[in-house]
Order: structure tokens, then C-alpha cells, then sequence
């Protein structure tokens, strides 16, 4: 992994200060905010946090590829899963880059936020984020040259979905030599058409979730029916028990079935149905292999796409993926990158420490046990009580100092 190059940090100052914020990223600070990171590495103001983010002069993008780079090669494997999700920040104001309100399932509603799209990469050795794209809402903000000038969003950036926000990342890590070989992704991305033709080219398999009401074709395509009129007319001897993976509670285990809705030369085409063993509620997946495989692949690839839900999880509670103050594209970027790399270190420094030989009668190292563990041995810091003290009056007067403006706004309307 190199954060050294000169493509990436042109000056000594910002690398340093990045290996300190990632160190701060790591670290038991509470909220990951450029204020309490500077002060946790012992600098007088977070002026220096603050510039990394916002003028410094290092390539965030050319990070995330080494990022990436560097995980593939600890958990690199030929038939890993690709994995595509959104999620939300929640905000306040206005003038947070790609922020309004809209539908976050980070809170089950619709809320002020920014939404940022993944990608996943999920294999038997382990699982971490490999890109990321930020959500650019059409009519509030690319059809608003103002805002996007105000919150330096490059001039090349337009309007893209959140699919086809998922298609550039699937197709960069392709065309970067990532070994995958299926895609999994919700019904956001199962319905886009686009998704499913780039995959099928490249010979990428996938399992993508799809609506109740998608019709598929059945009959040697002389039929198209609804998946859960299909699913109605299966026979119960039909229905197989499969674990889709581990779960919190133990294993993931669900009814399955599938039809074959089309097996031409060189591909096959699947309907995946999955049927809680207690509610009953169905879902479905439309699968696409260049190859025959058994079932119980398809169910796997299908429960991998939960691997990117634990991950926000996991970047959330352990890494501050979501504790960023900044309002800028570039911050926004340079913050997440930043955040990723620092998961990065979490996954691999757990996926090396487990042994084969390791005591039954103990889980394995978690990412949250092994954070634990490198703040107990390694990142401990012990500040003076003069620096201590020192910022507890610098936060007062910022505070003091933003209140005297607030109220000065206030009085002028």
C-alpha cells in the first residue's frame, strides 16, 4: 500500500498529516471530526485537518485505487462478488454538496441528506469498500450551476443515477484487473436494464433483486409473467432450505427456488425466488451466468449483497464514515477515501490474524475487537494536560465566536 508517491501527496506536510488523520480515523475519539482529530494528534488548531481536505494538493482518486489495489491483493479471488448499495448521510442546511431531502434507509424516511453509492468487494477471505460516488439529485443541483460552482463540483459532472453511479465503479474495478465474478445489488439496481447488458458483455455473472411486479419470460419466451404469480405456482416439494450466510443471530436460513427463464449457447438465465420461513415474504432475483452452476451459488452470490449493510455499519460505528463537517466535493471525497482506507487497515489486519488451528470456543477477531486491540497496543496517546487544556479554550472561543455571528445574522434580517 503507498501513500508515499508523489502522485498522490506532492508535499511531505499533507501525507503526514493524512497517516495522522487515518491514525485519528482509528482511533476510540469519540466524533472524528477535524477538531478532535487534530487535538488527539497534538496539534494547536485543526487548521492543518482541515486543509487535507479542502486545498491541500493530493490525488484522492489515485488513493482509492491503491486502496483498492491493496485489499485485492489480501483477499483477492476469482469468484468474488461484486456488491452495490446506497446510503445516507443526514444533514443540516442547504449547501452541503448534493444535499435535499430525499429517502435514506439510514433513516427510514425522508430526511435532509446527501446519499453516497458503493461498491463492495466480497470474498471468502473478507469484505471492505472499494469505490464510492456521491449522488448528484438533477433539479436541486445539476440544473443549479450556483450551487454547483459554490461547492466545487467539477465542470465534467452531471446528472447520473445511482445504477449508472454503479456501473462506473463496476466498470473501473474491471478494467483495474479486479477478480470477480458475479454482481449482487438491490431492486435499484436489479431494474436497470443498462446494469444487467454491461455485465452480460463482460461475462460477469449476477444476481440483482427485482420488483414483485417484474415480468419475466417463461414458455422458451413466448410468456411473461409476474414473478409472484410464478412463485404462487410452485409446488412445496419444490422449495429447498439454504443459508445465504452468517447473520448476527446465527445463519441466514430461507427457502429457495428457482426457474430457468431462458439457456441459450454461452449464457443462463435464472428467476431467484427466496421465502422467509416464518412471515412468508418473498423476494426475487433475476440471475445471469455464462455458466451452469448449482443453486446454492446463486443463494450465496443473493446474500452477499447484506455484506454492504454491515459495512456502512461497521464505517459508521468504528471509522466515522458518517462523522465528516465538510460541504465541499472535494472534501467529501478526500474525507470518505480517507475513511475507507482506514476500514481497509480494520479488514486486513483481521483477515490475517485468523489461524486455522484457533480455539472453537472462540469468534473469531472482529474488525470492532481488532480496533480495540491496536488502540490498546499501538495508537494510545497520552496528551499533556496543557494541551488538553489549551483546546478546551480554543473550542470555547470558536464556539463563542460562531454564537457573537449567529446572533449578529439574526438581528440584520
Amino acid at each position: 500500500m503507498r501513500l508515499d508517491g508523489a502522485d498522490r501527496f506532492v508535499r511531505p506536510e499533507p501525507r503526514a498529516t493524512a497517516a495522522r488523520f487515518v491514525e485519528g480515523l482509528l482511533s476510540d475519539v469519540e466524533r472524528k471530526t477535524c477538531w478532535s482529530l487534530a487535538e488527539r494528534a497534538g496539534h494547536a488548531d485543526p487548521q492543518a485537518m482541515q486543509r487535507l481536505l479542502r486545498t491541500a494538493v493530493w490525488d484522492a482518486d489515485a488513493v482509492r485505487d491503491d486502496v483498492r489495489d491493496w485489499l485485492i491483493e489480501q483477499l483477492g479471488h476469482p469468484d468474488a462478488v461484486l456488491v452495490t448499495d446506497e446510503t445516507g448521510f443526514l444533514k443540516k442546511g442547504v449547501c452541503s454538496v448534493g444535499v435535499q431531502r430525499q429517502y435514506t434507509g439510514t433513516a427510514g424516511r425522508v430526511e435532509n441528506s446527501q446519499v453516497g453509492v458503493f461498491l463492495a468487494y466480497v470474498s471468502p477471505a473478507g469484505r471492505a469498500m472499494i469505490d464510492r460516488r456521491l449522488y448528484m439529485p438533477e433539479t436541486t443541483w445539476c440544473d443549479r450551476p450556483d450551487r454547483l460552482t459554490a461547492a466545487g463540483v467539477p465542470d465534467q459532472v452531471g446528472f447520473a443515477t445511482k445504477p449508472a453511479l454503479a456501473r462506473q465503479m463496476i466498470a473501473t474495478a474491471l478494467d483495474a484487473g479486479v477478480p470477480a465474478g458475479w454482481v449482487t445489488g438491490d431492486e435499484v439496481y436489479g431494474a436497470d436494464p443498462g446494469l444487467r447488458a454491461d455485465l452480460e458483455h463482460r461475462g460477469i455473472g449476477y444476481a440483482l433483486a427485482i420488483g414483485c411486479d417484474r415480468r419475466v419470460a417463461v414458455n422458451d419466451g413466448r410468456t411473461l409473467v409476474r414473478v409472484d404469480d410464478l412463485a404462487k405456482r410452485i409446488p412445496t416439494r419444490e422449495w429447498q432450505l439454504h443459508s445465504c450466510g452468517p447473520g448476527a443471530k446465527g445463519p441466514r436460513d430461507y427457502l429457495w427456488a428457482w426457474i430457468t427463464t431462458a439457456t441459450t449457447l454461452g449464457e443462463h438465465r435464472w428467476l431467484l425466488i427466496r421465502r422467509n420461513r416464518t412471515t412468508g415474504e418473498l423476494a426475487f432475483y433475476l440471475c445471469w451466468s455464462p455458466r451452469p452452476v448449482p443453486l446454492h451459488t446463486l443463494v450465496t452470490v443473493a446474500g452477499s449483497r447484506w455484506s454492504i449493510e454491515e459495512l456502512f455499519q461497521t464505517g459508521k460505528g468504528q471509522v466515522g464514515l458518517d462523522h465528516y463537517q465538510i460541504r465541499s466535493w472535494t472534501g467529501w471525497h478526500r474525507f470518505i477515501t480517507l475513511a475507507m482506507l482506514a476500514l481497509a487497515v480494520l479488514t486486513i489486519l483481521a483477515a490475517t490474524a485468523q489461524q486455522p488451528d484457533a480455539d472453537p470456543e472462540i469468534i473469531t477477531l472482529t474488525v470492532a475487537e481488532i480496533r480495540r486491540l491496536l488502540n490498546a497496543f499501538v495508537l494510545a496517546a497520552a496528551l499533556p494536560p496543557a494541551h488538553t487544556l489549551h483546546w478546551s479554550i480554543w473550542r470555547r472561543t470558536s464556539q463563542a465566536r460562531a454564537r457573537r455571528s449567529h446572533y449578529q445574522r439574526r438581528q440584520a434580517k
